[in-house]
């Protein structure tokens, strides 16, 4: 009985030791996100996407990238996204200053988009017209960049 009560000691520490690597393999996986941007310009700069949750949209998100512009289609990879339903919106940053240039009536100088190509139609795209589905694993999306006052770049 004692050998029996010490060998279920052991075992409960044994298990004990193994469950933070249990709830860390239990945990929602975290993938890749590759934004395949079409429509690219010029080659200066930098294509920057924001991935946000609809609480985020149109505002300042938290999960951001870029990548150098490509001429054509600039592809910007973002690694360990959780599982859920985002929107991503795109800019093509001609001159690298972090943001959006703008022109009266704040159109945008330079290109921008949302995921399934969402439409800009006199203002940003509704929520439902630009979410989503990330399910944690690999997944590649494409847009396309809009231009609204006929600049074309190429740079």
């Amino acid at each position: 009985m004692i050998q029996d009560s010490r060998a279920r000691r052991a075992a409960w520490r044994a298990l004990g030791a193994l469950v933070p690597f249990l709830a860390i393999a239990a945990a929602s996986p975290a993938g890749a996100l590759h934004i395949e941007v079409g429509n690219v310009r010029g080659h200066t700069g930098r294509v920057h996407v924001d991935i946000c949750t609809q609480a985020q949209f149109l505002k300042d998100c938290p999960i951001s990238g870029d990548a150098p512009a490509r001429m054509g289609t600039t592809v910007v990879t973002l690694a360990g996204l959780r599982p859920g339903r985002y929107a991503a919106q795109v800019f093509y940053d001609e001159n690298g200053n972090g943001k959006i240039d703008r022109a009266l009536f704040g159109i945008p100088k330079e290109g921008v988009g949302f995921s399934n190509d969402a439409k800009i139609r006199l203002s940003p795209p509704r929520w439902e017209d630009a979410v989503f589905a990330f399910d944690g694993r690999e997944t590649t999306i494409r847009l396309n960049l809009r231009y609204f006052l006929g600049r074309g770049v190429r740079r």
